[in-house]
């Protein structure tokens, strides 16, 4: 769906696009599923032409996490290696990017394509987790909840002492957010 609204990062799962710069009907063609900067070495080209990937953009870093993203080892390097180290932290084990890949995969689609969400006391969620109360999502932080929209964060709800939330971000993106990763997170939410 487009919208007029402008993000803070690009993503990318393949190509996704057809001829006339249209969706198709696949979600994915890897499971690299990565977020990017929006400005690589002031390079420049137009959304969905080519077939070289399909451009997919996120308001924050909370967004594209709950999407099932994780940071570019190439255009973020610095992003990519705190995230490498927080999943070290939280696991035990220091990944490379596919062996993430592979966990987040299965962590964050089931085989008919939906959304693997999960329930969590909202007492022990990190900041930078996305949640869903109702139909809206919202952006958790130590200071309360923000239903978010695409043009951004709406007014700060106070967050909830405990209670069993649905969790949108993936679990081992929680557990990531847990060990200390900071995630960007949009100012309308700051």
């Amino acid at each position: 769906m487009a919208i007029a609204a402008r993000g803070t990062l690009t993503g990318n799962r393949g190509i996704l696009h057809g001829q006339t710069r249209e969706l198709g009907s696949a979600r994915w063609t890897h499971k690299a599923w990565i977020c990017c900067t929006l400005d690589w070495q002031g390079r420049k080209r137009a959304v969905m032409t080519g077939r070289n990937w399909t451009e997919l953009f996120f308001l924050d870093e909370a967004v594209a996490f709950a999407a099932g993203h994780r940071p570019c080892g190439y255009c973020r390097r610095a992003a990519y290696t705190c995230f490498v180290d927080a999943w070290e932290s939280a696991t035990g084990q220091r990944p490379k990017a596919p062996d993430m890949d592979r966990v987040l995969h299965s962590a964050r689609v089931r085989r008919d394509r939906s959304q693997v969400t999960f329930e969590r006391d909202i007492s022990t969620l990190p900041d930078g987790t996305m949640i869903q109360i109702g139909a809206q999502p919202h952006l958790v932080m130590s200071k309360g909840i923000y239903p978010y929209i695409p043009d951004g964060y709406q007014a700060k709800l106070t967050r909830p002492t405990a209670g069993s939330v649905t969790v949108l971000t993936p679990a081992p993106s929680v557990a990531v957010l847990a060990a200390g990763y900071a995630p960007v997170i949009h100012k309308s939410a700051v």
